[in-house]
């Protein structure tokens, strides 16, 4: 079977219907949403599947997007329709078996079976081995530069099915809807399409054998490479080669002002940092900025002006407090989840306290948990903020750590201790 009449296949495009559904995600250009999807589907399947064997498919423009970065920025990402992310998905299913056995051992980035987690620890292995004075260089918006002239090229050194090479490069250049206009798109591959990961791992595939070639260590996580090396020396000159090897071979843009000569202790990767045990051993832990990330998260969701009920805030800290911890399982961070808990707790029971209001409601809740009626009239009629009320020993002891976890609240530093991987 012909590697398009494989993409076309009836289970095959099932499969990546399934996958489109589960994702969920918003409508494109078209305005069909992923639950008009199988209908749409089922009514013209076969006129798309024509269309494409005879050339004749043009996809819509991707929906553009922006969405804040931590440095203030926006993150452009494209959207396709429904539809064009089920075909998108179809031709991942296909290619990816035949790319995976070329892709780099080392590389890990939207790879099946592969993960972050496991980026991070193959580079401490390197750090811990005396590879850590670290080449961390940045490609300036890679998905947005990527030359598709010489994508395209690569592609068609494996892909010997021109038909699949077009379709393609029909994704390559089917535009972007911005405000309403159609803009083209001469270069990169829209961030957020189900197709742009496998290119970018193929287009990344090629600096990662170059890396090989010269018997360099490095990880490599999508557009996120670090190439490890003995010395300083070394590092300065793998630096200027290989950022020379990005720019002429590539036509890639390194960016100089972000790419640096550092020790482990010094750079952010995959939102983990990383410092020397007692025993001189490089070890990883949540980077400062991902800490805070964290914190605002859960200062968000316990904010006083949350219209959020106290089931549904704690539901959400329950989502957010696992997810994080998940995360960075394998991080030494004892201590962190122990002050955080701590801090998420009292922004709790300081919601708590705004959520009954009145004196009266307070002073009837106070007794009902316990405290003593001269106690309770106390600090119900305080005119002191929610915030110091929240500090305050009768409140501790109303509203306890045990009936905060009656009340199925997931304390930090108890998630962490059960799911903590020691690396």
């Amino acid at each position: 079977m012909e590697l398009l009449e494989k993409i076309l296949d009836n289970k095959n495009l099932y499969n990546a219907y399934k996958q489109v559904y589960r994702n969920k995600g918003a409508s494109g250009v078209d305005g069909i949403t992923v639950e008009e999807l199988g209908v749409y589907m089922y009514q013209h399947k076969e006129e798309i599947k024509e269309q494409i064997r005879n050339l004749k498919y043009k996809p819509n423009p991707v929906r553009r997007v922006e969405i804040p970065k931590e440095n203030g920025k926006m993150r452009k990402l494209g959207i396709p329709t429904v539809v064009d992310r089920v075909i998108e998905q179809a031709i991942v299913q296909v290619l990816t078996p035949i790319y995976e056995p070329i892709f780099s051992e080392t590389s890990y980035g939207f790879r099946p079976g592969r993960s972050c987690e496991q980026a991070v620890i193959k580079a401490l292995e390197y750090f811990n081995d005396g590879y850590d004075w670290i080449v961390d260089i940045d490609l300036q918006a890679f998905f947005d530069n990527v030359n598709q002239d010489k994508l395209i090229g690569i592609i068609r050194r494996t892909i010997k099915d021109g038909r699949v090479v077009s379709l393609i490069r029909k994704y390559l250049v089917s535009g972007v809807m911005v405000n309403g206009v159609i803009e083209s798109t001469k270069k990169g591959t829209p961030q957020g399409g189900n197709l742009s990961p496998l290119l970018s791992n193929i287009m990344l595939n090629e600096l990662d054998k170059e890396l090989e070639k010269r018997g360099l260590r490095f990880v490599r996580y999508a557009d996120d490479c670090l190439i490890m090396v003995r010395s300083e020396k070394a590092a300065n000159h793998v630096m200027q080669t290989v950022t020379r090897y990005i720019e002429n071979k590539l036509g890639l843009i390194v960016n100089a002002e972000k790419s640096k000569v550092a020790r482990p202790n010094e750079i952010k990767y995959l939102g983990f940092g990383f410092y020397k045990n007692k025993q001189k051993k490089w070890k990883p832990k949540p980077h400062l900025k991902s800490v805070q990330k964290f914190e605002k998260k859960i200062k968000d969701i316990t904010s006083r002006s949350n219209a959020m009920s106290i089931d549904e805030k704690i539901m959400k800290l329950n989502q957010v407090v696992r997810g994080w911890i998940n995360y960075f399982r394998i991080a030494d961070m004892k201590s962190i989840m122990t002050r955080i808990g701590e801090h998420l707790r009292h922004r709790l029971r300081m919601c708590i306290w705004k959520y009954w209001k009145k004196p009266k409601t307070k002073y009837k809740n106070l007794r009902k948990l316990g405290i003593s009626d001269y106690n309770a009239y106390m600090v119900a009629n305080t005119r002191r903020g929610y915030y110091w009320v929240a500090n305050t020993i009768v409140l501790h002891m109303a509203i306890s750590n045990e009936r905060l976890k009656q009340k199925g609240l997931v304390f930090p530093l108890d998630h962490y201790l059960k799911v903590h991987t020691v690396i």
